[in-house]
């Protein structure tokens, strides 16, 4: 498998620490308000690389971390803290946000067919890890207090920026706007592991440390978590390009700082997903989650494989048109495998399943090209093998792109034959055909032109299915259709 790496900036032949065994760790929320869709792309495509590596033979060891502390609104180490911020907004308190936000993000990825990682371990719960690292990083001259804080000394490092260069002039490490600067760092560049002093006096989160009661920085806990369940050594660390910098930067300066040695060899970031205006966020434009997606008559798997047909590494232009879009997409693909044959007796056909399964692992061997993967479930379709072998095939893929094709497949047939039984049972007129409505309504015309003795009309009509390549037997009580 070739795998971009953002910190070479090249695709690399994903090789392992160890042979039969992934380490993986995916940047979990903030949980001081819903998640929205952009956020949810990230954690749809790191879904789709995990389930691809087990798919490949590999064990996967996922582990998430969950924010419930830490994390500020610049980013850095300025402006509000994120979870007080919803604390006062719904006047509740920190934990109660903390785990109605955790249990709605879990709601959304279930609905979005994301697998819950192995280990999830919310910030709070890993205090002693922090301190063991910050402790060390003070004892060998990587950190500096300050103010009453902790700082991480970037000035140590003999190189801090590692997926993309910054002018020190320029440097704003996420300060925004109107937000005061922090002046007890040497650099710019240096960044929080310990608060003691906040300009929060109801901080409500706080902890007995060496350097006095405090609370971590919200980089740390990354570190801390990693080290805890997955060892000095990590494979694959994801998350999306607004955490390269500085998020994941400090990451590493504090992480292989500590442990002397280098930590993680693959960097994989998803890219925005973006509207018309510009980046999606909480803050700017319609606040667009699961929830209205679905208020809205989405299928949030709709939005799965929207997110999959296009590259996790481009930038992904968010419309209502192009959601309409995959829809429609969507809808026609689970109509054309519902009309195969579940019951099809027909032996699989052992060389075409494996000549599919080759397209569609060279697909995602190539630094996850899930539309490339997504155009074989297509040529599955389109291939002369008989439904058996091309039921086995779909389910197969969707296993890794986890668009649940077999199960809305299913409840359509019965959805379908429910409604033969009531057309029949009611003396109506029954079409079958392959799941196409605008056809099955032209038939439906050309049966009552035929009953009103409309001849002309209905021969008009068969004329037009015939030139699209439609043929129908009429049958009693209704008509067949099909493509030839």
């Amino acid at each position: 498998m070739q795998l971009y790496n953002s910190a070479t900036h090249t695709k690399q032949e994903f090789v392992p620490n160890h042979p039969d065994l992934v380490k993986m760790y995916t940047c979990g929320p903030t949980v001081y308000h819903f998640a929205h869709i952009g956020n949810l792309r990230s954690y749809i495509m790191e879904d789709v690389l995990e389930k691809y590596l087990r798919y490949s033979g590999y064990q996967v060891k996922r582990v998430m971390n969950i924010t419930d502390v830490g994390h500020l609104t610049s980013d850095a180490d300025t402006g509000e803290d994120k979870m007080l911020k919803g604390a006062h907004r719904e006047h509740k308190t920190v934990m109660q946000i903390a785990q109605y936000y955790t249990d709605a993000f879990f709601d959304d990825c279930k609905k979005l067919n994301i697998k819950r990682p192995d280990v999830v371990q919310p910030a709070t719960g890993c205090i002693a890890e922090y301190i063991r690292i910050i402790t060390k990083l003070l004892d060998t001259g990587y950190a500096y207090q300050a103010g009453g804080n902790v700082y991480f000394d970037t000035s140590k490092l003999k190189k801090y920026y590692i997926f993309n260069e910054h002018k020190e002039e320029d440097l704003a490490v996420g300060v925004r706007e109107g937000v005061e600067e922090d002046t007890n760092k040497r650099s710019k560049n240096d960044f929080v592991l310990w608060f003691t002093k906040s300009k929060f006096e109801d901080q409500a989160l706080k902890w007995d440390s060496p350097w006095g009661t405090g609370y971590p920085g919200w980089h740390i806990e990354c570190s801390g978590i990693s080290m805890k369940y997955l060892g000095e050594d990590l494979d694959i660390h994801c998350g999306g390009i607004d955490n390269a910098f500085p998020h994941h930067t400090n990451e590493i300066a504090q992480s292989e700082s500590y442990l002397g040695h280098h930590w993680c060899n693959w960097w994989v970031h998803v890219m925005h997903l973006n509207t018309p205006e510009g980046k999606m966020s909480k803050s700017s434009g319609e606040f667009l989650t699961v929830s209205l997606l679905e208020k809205k008559g989405y299928d949030p798997l709709v939005y799965r494989l929207f997110c999959l047909q296009s590259h996790y590494r481009r930038t992904l232009l968010f419309t209502w048109e192009n959601l309409d879009n995959a829809r429609a997409s969507y809808e026609k693909l689970v109509a054309r495998i519902a009309a195969l044959n579940p019951d099809d007796p027909s032996p699989v056909d052992e060389a075409a399943f494996t000549a599919l399964r080759e397209e569609f692992t060279a697909a995602l061997d190539n630094d996850l090209a899930t539309a490339q993967a997504l155009t074989v479930l297509y040529d599955v379709l389109k291939s002369g093998a008989g439904d058996s072998t091309k039921l086995r095939a779909l389910a197969d893929f969707d296993t890794v792109l986890g668009l649940g094709l077999m199960d809305r497949a299913e409840k359509k047939r019965a959805a379908d034959a429910a409604a033969k039984k009531n057309a029949t049972t009611a003396g109506g007129f029954t079409v079958e055909g392959e799941g196409d409505p605008a056809v099955d309504e032209q038939v439906r015309l050309r049966a009552e032109a035929k009953k009103a003795k409309n001849f002309a009309e209905a021969d008009r009509i068969r004329g037009e299915l015939k030139a699209q390549g439609i043929e129908i037997t009429d049958v009693p009580g209704g008509a067949v259709w099909k493509r030839v």
